[in-house]
């Protein structure tokens, strides 16, 4: 039967004459009750008098929710660009021939990646209570900075602690895993040019691996950006502590809440538009890697 249906629509197709496709209709009503479902849902929040539009108009461009947004920038920046640094270097360690070092590294992802966000931010706001001073310097030799922990260490600077190295711990097993994906032809390559291990690395195997790594790193640091609220626990002035601030001495709950929320979107928004951005310039990029390579190696570009 399937046959004969199908045969008897590539003759009318043949023929010229129009095939009328099936569940065309149905797919547009679904369309409309979709769009209708959402219209409705719109409407319901715009004309919901408890969200307080007016106050939360009021608030939005608020110099002290301004000033909460850009904490929530830096911190999410620094945590993150400290993170990848060490996320190299781990990833690298794990990659390593010396057994030492991916035992090192494999403790220190296994660790990092096995305690909460939330902990780790306690330990480290706390870390006078297990180094009441912190000492570093050249061992048998001058120290070079001293002093008591509380007071080197700002409950911002407590907060990158927590989220560099629980955000180490994670971006290191996606760029290790990202670097093994990278065909080994592309080592090949670099050797044959005669380049250094490490310049290959560099050049070579790093850019292609960032293809690969871009999209979970990103979503990473938009999952760091909205973590960052838990720094509420250590009284930091990021979005989310500054608008608790404000409504504990206001009441106005809901619409501080609704200017929260606004401020995430719009970041992540921008967020993801910026890793949209990376992802189609490290693709153009690693094409051309790639290119290259097959060249060096003989063969054709793609």
């Amino acid at each position: 039967m399937h046959s004969t249906t199908s045969e008897h629509g590539r003759m009318v197709e043949l023929a010229g004459l129009p095939i009328r496709q099936r569940g065309g209709h149905r797919r547009e009503i679904i369309a409309v009750a979709v769009l209708a479902v959402l219209a409705l849902a719109v409407w319901s929040v715009v004309t919901n008098e408890a969200l307080q539009w007016d106050i939360v108009g009021r608030y939005m461009l608020d110099i002290r929710i301004l000033n909460g947004v850009w904490v929530t920038i830096g911190l999410t920046a620094v945590s993150m660009a400290v993170g990848l640094v060490l996320a190299v270097i781990i990833a690298l360690m794990r990659l390593s021939g010396n057994w030492a070092l991916r035992q090192a590294a494999l403790l220190f992802v296994w660790f990092f990646r096995s305690t909460p966000v939330l902990v780790l931010l306690i330990i480290t706001f706390n870390l006078s209570l297990f180094y009441p001073t912190l000492t570093i310097g050249i061992p048998g030799g001058p120290t070079l900075i001293s002093g008591e922990t509380h007071a080197l260490i700002s409950p911002f600077w407590a907060a990158v602690l927590a989220f560099a190295l629980n955000e180490a711990a994670y971006s290191a097993e996606i760029l290790r895993s990202s670097i093994t994906a990278v065909s080994t032809g592309q080592w090949e390559a670099g050797t044959a040019l005669g380049m250094t291990r490490a310049r290959i690395y560099r050049r070579v195997v790093l850019p292609q691996a960032l293809r690969i790594a871009i999209p979970p790193l990103g979503n990473d640091t938009i999952n760091m950006l909205k973590g960052t609220s838990l720094v509420a626990f250590i009284a930091v002035f990021d979005l989310m502590y500054t608008a608790q601030s404000i409504y504990q001495l206001t009441y106005e709950v809901v619409p501080l809440l609704v200017v929260v929320t606004l401020w995430y979107i719009v970041l992540v928004t921008v967020l993801s538009a910026v890793q949209s951005l990376l992802e189609r310039r490290l693709r153009r990029r690693s094409r051309k890697l790639g290119n290259a390579a097959r060249v060096v190696a003989g063969g054709k570009p793609a």
